[in-house]
């Protein structure tokens, strides 16, 4: 039996293996662990679905190979392997950059999941093909994949059977896009050239990581396509201040006389958000390059700083959850964001993003948002300041600055100030978001 680099999610198309916990010639089990595989975004085990011998290891620890690769051969019970075309080891990436796939082994089709770890490769009519506007036939991962990459689909050239577009012509677009995108932006300095800048300063190199180089490109790609306008707007937050300490110690405790829970901030703001999209449903929405999805729930992408990059876990349908509910599921989410034991699905998708610097002292900023997402909140920290009250007086309030983000293609001016003064609202008499 071949064992594949199995597919982490639509838009990975490489993983590195870091380690291996079977040995060439060991006996393997279904269940057993056989090796750990790493992303731009994620760790996990890979295990074995059968029974036999590991009788071949053909990509190391350490080396990289591309989503449908043979990594490792087991033989039957019966001692006999199953017969594997040739395949040629990746060479290993410490810090040189690594190159493009052959066209050769690009010719495959597109992966479509046999489980939740292993992938076989199938002809296109098995995605179920369509046709776009133009009559251009193209695949509906194609599809997925070219709205999450901006990529008009109008622009690329299938390689599929009879010119379909496939998901590899995607890959190779955005590639190319992203390529284009950092060229444009520094048109005449390239890493050698940057350096020489700096021949007598003392610097220290640090080589691009799996997940550097996805956040960079996704960061030119939404800064370079996105339309972005931003709406800010400070918020009263007593009120919201003080339903979580109220809440809190309410708490009920645990046998060892342990609250058994504690509401953050950020719990109430997810939940307010989640309840203002569904106030201002036109603005609950993505771009998919020839439409705009409207969703019916609030699917909130929550901005979690890792080492080395950031991840944005997802709270589904926030709106439907309780504090308490919200507070322990992204309690679990950022621990496992931070091992990256987070699951494709975990952080893939969703309608919107939260971004909060408040914990480090940040008064207000403007996210970047994160396609094909239409908004993204950024949350500044909460401050006391001195106010007007009705009667002309003065008083101290506790404030809190936000900004809303947009995709003008999706969420005209009017619209979202209209779902910033729905959040808005929601905080300052935070009881509203409960019933």
């Amino acid at each position: 039996m071949n064992i594949l680099m199995p597919q982490l999610g639509e838009t990975v198309s490489e993983g590195k293996i870091t380690k291996w916990f079977k040995s060439a010639g060991d006996a393997v089990k279904p269940g057993d662990n056989l090796f750990e595989i790493e992303t731009d975004k994620v760790s996990m085990e890979v295990p074995s679905t059968s029974a036999g011998v590991l009788s071949e290891i053909r990509v190391g620890v350490g080396e990289v190979a591309p989503v449908g690769a043979i990594v490792a051969v087991i033989a039957g019970e019966g001692g006999a392997a199953a017969p594997a075309p040739a395949a040629t080891t990746p060479p290993k990436q410490d810090i040189a950059p690594r190159t493009s796939p052959s066209p050769t082994a690009a010719a495959t089709a597109a992966p479509i999941k046999l489980d939740p770890f292993f992938e076989v490769r199938t002809p296109d009519r098995n995605y179920g093909p369509a046709k776009l506007p133009g009559g251009a036939v193209v695949t509906p991962l194609a599809r997925r994949l070219a709205a999450d990459a901006g990529i008009d689909l109008a622009r690329v050239t299938g390689s599929g059977p009879h010119g379909r577009i496939v998901a590899r012509d995607v890959q190779s677009a955005s590639r190319e896009s992203a390529s284009h995108a950092g060229r444009a932006l520094v048109p005449a300095a390239g890493a050698g050239e940057v350096m020489a800048l700096y021949r007598d300063a003392a610097f220290v190199e640090v080589p691009l990581d799996g997940m550097r180089k996805t956040i960079a490109a996704r960061l030119i790609q939404a800064k370079q396509t996105i339309p972005h306008f931003y709406l800010t707007a400070d918020v009263e937050i007593g009120r919201f201040l003080a339903m979580r300490e109220e809440a809190n110690a309410a708490a009920p405790k645990d046998p060892d006389g342990q609250p058994m829970f504690r509401l953050s901030v950020n719990d109430l703001i997810i939940k307010a958000w989640g309840v203002a999209l569904q106030r201002v449903p036109e603005a609950n929405a993505a771009w998919a390059n020839d439409r705009i999805l409207r969703f019916r729930h609030s699917d909130i992408g929550i901005a979690v700083a890792i080492d080395g990059g950031l991840i944005t876990p997802i709270i589904r349908q926030a709106e439907t959850k309780s504090l308490t509910a919200i507070s322990a599921e992204m309690r679990e989410l950022a621990e496992r964001s931070r091992s990256r034991r987070l699951k494709p699905h975990e952080y893939q998708g969703g309608s919107s993003a939260i971004s909060n610097l408040g914990m480090y002292g940040v008064r207000e900023f403007a996210a970047i948002i994160n396609p094909p997402h239409a908004t993204i909140l950024a949350i500044g920290a909460a401050r006391r300041q001195a106010v007007e009250t009705v009667d002309g007086g003065v008083a101290f309030a506790s404030m809190m600055t936000v900004t809303l983000s947009c995709d003008h293609r999706v969420v005209d001016g009017a619209l979202g100030a209209e779902l910033l003064a729905a959040f808005k609202s929601l905080v300052e008499t935070p009881v509203t978001m409960l019933v």
